[in-house]
């Protein structure tokens, strides 16, 4: 058992406790109060003067299969060699051996969700993981949490290099709709065989991918930014399915289309160049009127992109575009918890949830010089800084 004292604690559960304790039991959070009674031999952890945060979440990441720092080495996340490939899964590309998970849990990111590149248009399954461990398996929450799909210049600069499909933006959508199409007459005929004792269909690992979308049981996770976002947004509401639109930079410009879908967002990088076209347009506003219209916001680094350390800063641009502090941490806990499905173990400090909670000095996003003292994985101190 671990009792950390004296935290300020934002639990991310619409309640801050001022000197707060919190109890740790095997990988769990047991209490949460102040004063709590435990016994002599219990390991306690002074937290006064620090504020506790439940672990940071990046949901949408690359790390361990992707290395921008040496180009010369393929990429294990992003399987190019057929415009859709959804039955491919990134935990099978993900090495742990990567430094990028330490930079990770040294900056207080616990949870990751590791999602397949966008070299084709329906890329892969997502999967969400802890950032402290060597066996991905056993460092897994859930797998999968949504299906990887991409549109505009990520396939198109791909497939058009080869003089294949998609070689424009105007056959992406038809071949997410065919795709999805096949699913639903190949889960139709599953459902009939099974309930008349029919024959089942040839199995298809492809189709099979699919289903779990086609059944709301997990979202499409769709790379878009600027006019793509409406194409995505038309294409889930015609198989009437849950998505987030991720990177989703020149939000502002379909704020209302945005809203009314239903949608949620993953934002970011926020620290890109600016651009148009196939550039980008880094509206960092949109994340607050985002936040402000109720949409459920998220923001990412896109590591190694970006470097994964480097969250906590996009958050802190956020904020000096007006957004409230604690919203903006809200955007790498809960939020993105709730986006992944995983929202029953982690994203805020309560009891039961799992004990993944890193202790700052100095409030992160609203101090510059706000520094990780503490990173707890399960109920583990993986990382201090003194």
């Amino acid at each position: 058992m671990l009792l950390i004292k004296n935290a300020k604690i934002y639990t991310m559960a619409d309640k801050i406790i001022e000197k707060g304790d919190i109890l740790l039991e095997g990988k769990k959070i047991l209490s949460i109060g102040h004063e709590l009674e435990v016994d002599p031999q219990v390991e306690i952890l002074d937290a006064e003067g620090l504020i506790a945060l439940p672990g940071f979440v990046d949901c949408h990441s690359h790390i361990g299969g992707m290395n921008f720092s040496q180009p010369n080495l393929s990429s294990d996340s992003n399987e190019m060699t057929n415009s859709t490939t959804p039955q491919v899964e990134a935990i099978y590309g993900t090495d742990t051996n990567s430094p990028d998970f330490k930079y990770a849990y040294k900056a207080g990111i616990t949870t990751l969700g590791i999602t397949p590149g966008s070299g084709n248009v329906v890329c892969g399954l997502v999967f969400a993981t802890k950032t402290y461990g060597k066996n991905i398996f056993e460092m897994t929450i859930k797998n999968p949490v949504a299906l990887k799909t991409a549109l505009g210049w990520n396939p198109k600069g791909v497939y058009s290099e080869r003089n294949q499909e998609p070689y424009t933006r105007m056959s992406m959508p038809g071949i997410m709709k065919d795709l999805f199409r096949e699913a639903k007459e190949y889960m139709e005929k599953k459902e009939a065989a099974e309930k008349n004792n029919g024959d089942m269909p040839e199995y298809d690992k492809k189709l099979e991918a699919v289903i779990p979308v086609l059944k709301k049981e997990i979202p499409l996770k769709m790379h878009c930014t600027q006019f793509d976002m409406l194409t995505a947004i038309e294409i889930a509401r015609e198989f009437d399915l849950n998505f987030t639109l991720d990177h989703a930079w020149g939000a502002t410009e379909y704020m209302e289309e945005i809203v009314e879908s239903g949608c949620g967002v993953v934002f970011g990088p926020i620290g890109s160049r600016k651009g148009y076209g196939e550039l980008r347009l880094i509206d960092i506003e949109a994340v607050v009127e985002l936040d402000k219209r109720g949409v459920l916001t998220a923001i990412t680094t896109d590591s190694p992109l970006v470097s994964i350390d480097s969250l906590i800063h996009h958050v802190g641009e956020a904020v000096r575009e007006g957004l409230d502090v604690e919203r903006g941490l809200r955007m790498i806990t809960i939020n993105p918890a709730k986006i992944m499905g995983v929202d029953n173990r982690i994203g805020s400090i309560e009891e039961g949830k799992d004990a993944d909670i890193v202790l700052f000095k100095g409030l992160p996003a609203y101090n510059t010089n706000a520094k990780v003292v503490h990173t707890i994985i399960d109920g583990k101190i993986v990382y201090s800084s003194n």
